[in-house]
């Protein structure tokens, strides 16, 4: 293929807007700020479960407790009952020893359920302390995560931006060369990555490796409007005004 020396050099322009784009895509795919924010998701969803175990419990004891209290209540009513016929002196003496037997085993009775009672307030206390806790962790991740958010954002943002316009530049350059070049181009870009590199003293701008003096020499004696292709990478050598003569 022959194509004017003034777009193989522009080739140098092409390539150079490829790499750039190729580096933000792969900053896209790779952004330490998705991983903060995948952190941060991970750690919040944790937060919130535990939060949902916290209410729960507190939620469970809630309703022990109201239940013992409920128990207790009817104990102490049933003593007050019982301590108003005794009072009364309505009761014959057989009824009052009744009476007191049962007021004795009501008072057992209500001392076991209100130390349980007391056992379980004391949970509740430490699970509603719990939840507390939780529930502040949860605030700070989920402020941990918006921040993470609105940083991966704004990378993003920027990434859009130069994509849209080194992405427009590059139509705009591909648009001023010759085709047949630029198919060229992409295809050898498309199987190794850079289509194009320039001729840098012995070695080849795409793929960084030196040429020998059989290549260079066959380089050296190409027509200007000849595309060269770099033996190694396959990818198109860009002669320069510095690197023209070079044998």
């Amino acid at each position: 293929m022959k194509a004017d020396p003034t777009a193989q050099r522009r080739l140098l322009d092409l390539a150079a807007l490829d790499a750039e784009l190729a580096r933000a895509q792969y900053r896209r795919r790779t952004l330490p700020e998705q991983t903060a924010v995948e952190e941060a998701e991970t750690t919040v969803a944790g937060h919130r479960d535990a939060v949902v175990r916290a209410k729960t419990s507190v939620s469970d004891l809630g309703r022990e407790v109201a239940k013992l209290e409920q128990e207790v209540t009817q104990v102490r009513t049933r003593e007050e009952r019982d301590r108003g016929l005794m009072d009364s002196g309505s009761v014959s003496a057989k009824q009052m020893t009744d009476l007191s037997h049962e007021l004795d085993t009501l008072a057992r009775r209500r001392g076991v359920l209100e130390d349980e009672q007391l056992e379980l307030m004391e949970r509740l206390d430490a699970a509603e302390t719990d939840l507390a806790h939780e529930q502040g962790e949860l605030e700070t991740a989920e402020t941990t995560l918006t921040d993470a958010a609105e940083r991966r954002d704004g990378v993003l943002g920027d990434l859009d931006v130069l994509e849209e316009r080194r992405g427009a530049e590059r139509t705009e350059l591909a648009k001023d060369l010759p085709a047949d070049l630029v198919g060229l181009y992409d295809q050898l870009r498309a199987r190794s990555g850079t289509g194009a590199g320039e001729l840098t003293g012995n070695r080849c701008g795409a793929c960084r490796l030196e040429m020998d003096r059989s290549e260079l020499r066959d380089v050296a004696a190409a027509a200007p409007d000849d595309v060269v292709r770099c033996e190694q990478c396959g990818a198109i050598v860009v002669r320069t005004a510095t690197t023209a003569g070079t044998s």
